[in-house]
C-alpha cells in the first residue's frame, strides 16, 4: 500500500533503504557532567535503526549554543567519545546516523553559559515566550530566557569556526551525514528573521545579508565533509519563540536556491502547523521544488497514508516522524503492517532515564 514510503532512496553519499526518517528529538538524557552521550543513549537509537536515515536530537556546537540541561554537546573529547559509542551501535545494528549541528542564540538562559555570561543573539531582544530548561537548587526547571547581548561582527567568523570543529568531531564519531538545524527560532533562523535580526551591518537589513551567517556556516560544514554528507533543517512560517519573519518564504527559497548551487544533500522542511503557524501552501511546495532540485524531507505530523500521498506527489522525497518514533522503536515496521502504533508517554519526554525512553514494546514483545 505505501510502495513509495518504503522504496529506496539515494540521499547525497548514501543509499536509504525506505524513506521514513527519524526526526531529531530532543529527550535530555546526556551524561552528567559535561554533557557527554553515553550507552542509554546508544540502546535508544540503535532500537530504532531501521529508519532510511536517523537524525541525532539537536546537538550544540559549544557552551555559549547550549539553551536545555542534559542536551548533548560535539565540541569536546569525551562528547566525541561518547557519540561513537552511539554511531557504533547504530551501524552494528544496520542503520545510519545524521548529526544535528545546534546554536541556540538567545533562547539560553546564564545559567547555562560559560561564567554565567548572558546569551547571544543578532540583536539584544528577548524572547517574550521562550523558555530554557536549568538546574537550579531545587532541581531541573523551565525558566524564562535571558535578555541576550547581541553578537559583534568580528565575533561570528568564531561561531562559523565552531560549527566546522563540531563538524570534524562528528565525522570522527563515525557519523554519516551532518545537519545543519537553521529552524525553530534558533540562532541561525535568527539572523534570518525580520523581527530577530536588527543588525545594521553585513548580516543585517537586506534578505541576503540576513542569510549570510547561514550560507558562511554550511560553507565551512561542506569544506569539512562535503556537500553529498550535509543537509539543512529549515521552518519557514515558523512562529514560536516569538518568531516574526515577513519575508520567510522569499528568504526560505533564496537559501534553497543558494543550497542547489553548494549542492546540498538534502532540505529537511519542518512544517509549521504543529506549533501554530500556518500551513505551507501547495504553491510555496512547488517553488521549493522548483529552487531546489536534491532531496527534500517534510517532517509535520505525517501518517504513512499522507506520507506516502506526500512524496507520490513529487514534493517530498522522504518524510521524518518525530513522536511516534519515540513511543515506537520498530515504527517502520509498525508502518509496514499497518499495525497499531503506541502512544508516546509525555511526561518522560524530557530527562530522566530508560523509562519512557528505551522500554517502549515492539510488536516482537
Amino acid at each position: 500500500m505505501h510502495k513509495n514510503l518504503f522504496s529506496p532512496l539515494r540521499m547525497g553519499a548514501l543509499e536509504l533503504p525506505n524513506r521514513v526518517v527519524m526526526a531529531p528529538l530532543t529527550r535530555s538524557r546526556a551524561s552528567q557532567p559535561g554533557d557527554v552521550p553515553n550507552e542509554m543513549n546508544a540502546r535508544y537509537y540503535a532500537q530504532r535503526a531501521a529508519a532510511g536515515l536517523i537524525v541525532s536530537e539537536a546537538t550544540q556546537i559549544s557552551r555559549q549554543g547550549q539553551g536545555y540541561a542534559f542536551t548533548p554537546g560535539i565540541y569536546t573529547d569525551a562528547q566525541e567519545r561518547g557519540w561513537h559509542i552511539v554511531t557504533d551501535a547504530v551501524h552494528a545494528a544496520g542503520g545510519r546516523l545524521a548529526l544535528q549541528l545546534w546554536h541556540v542564540g538567545r533562547i539560553s538562559h546564564h545559567l547555562l553559559q560559560e561564567g554565567g555570561q548572558p546569551p547571544v543573539a543578532p540583536s539584544a531582544l528577548r524572547s517574550e515566550s521562550g523558555e530554557s530548561f536549568v538546574v537550579l537548587p531545587e532541581g531541573p526547571k523551565r525558566v524564562p530566557c535571558d535578555m541576550p547581548r547581541a553578537l559583534e561582527t568580528e565575533e561570528l567568523a568564531g561561531i562559523v569556526e565552531d560549527y566546522a570543529h563540531a563538524a570534524q568531531r562528528a565525522l570522527r564519531s563515525g557519523f554519516d551525514m551532518l545537519e545543519l538545524h537553521s529552524a525553530n527560532g534558533y540562532l541561525l533562523q535568527q539572523f534570518l528573521a525580520t523581527n530577530t535580526n536588527q543588525r545594521t551591518d553585513a548580516y543585517g537589513g537586506s534578505l541576503e545579508n540576513r542569510a549570510r551567517l547561514v550560507l558562511e556556516v554550511m560553507d565551512a560544514i561542506i569544506a569539512v565533509a562535503g556537500s553529498q554528507r550535509v543537509g539543512v533543517r529549515i521552518s519557514p512560517h515558523f512562529t514560536r519563540h516569538d518568531i516574526v519573519d515577513t519575508e520567510t518564504e522569499a528568504i526560505h527559497l533564496y537559501l534553497a536556491r543558494e543550497f542547489e548551487r553548494r549542492g546540498v544533500a538534502y532540505i529537511h522542511v519542518a512544517e509549521p502547523d504543529w506549533a501554530g503557524g500556518p500551513s505551507l501552501t501547495t504553491d510555496f511546495r512547488k517553488q521549493l521544488r522548483q529552487s531546489y532540485r536534491g532531496r527534500l524531507i517534510v517532517c509535520g505530523n505525517y501518517t504513512a497514508d499522507s506520507a506516502e500521498a506526500r512524496i507520490g506527489e513529487g514534493l517530498a522525497d522522504a518524510v521524518a516522524f518525530g513522536r511516534p518514533f519515540i513511543a515506537n522503536p520498530d515504527l517502520v515496521e509498525r508502518l509496514r503492517r499497518g499495525a497499531a502504533l503506541n502512544k508516546p508517554d509525555a511526561t518522560t519526554f524530557y530527562g530522566g532515564g530508560e523509562r519512557g525512553y528505551t522500554d517502549y514494546p515492539t510488536l516482537a514483545d
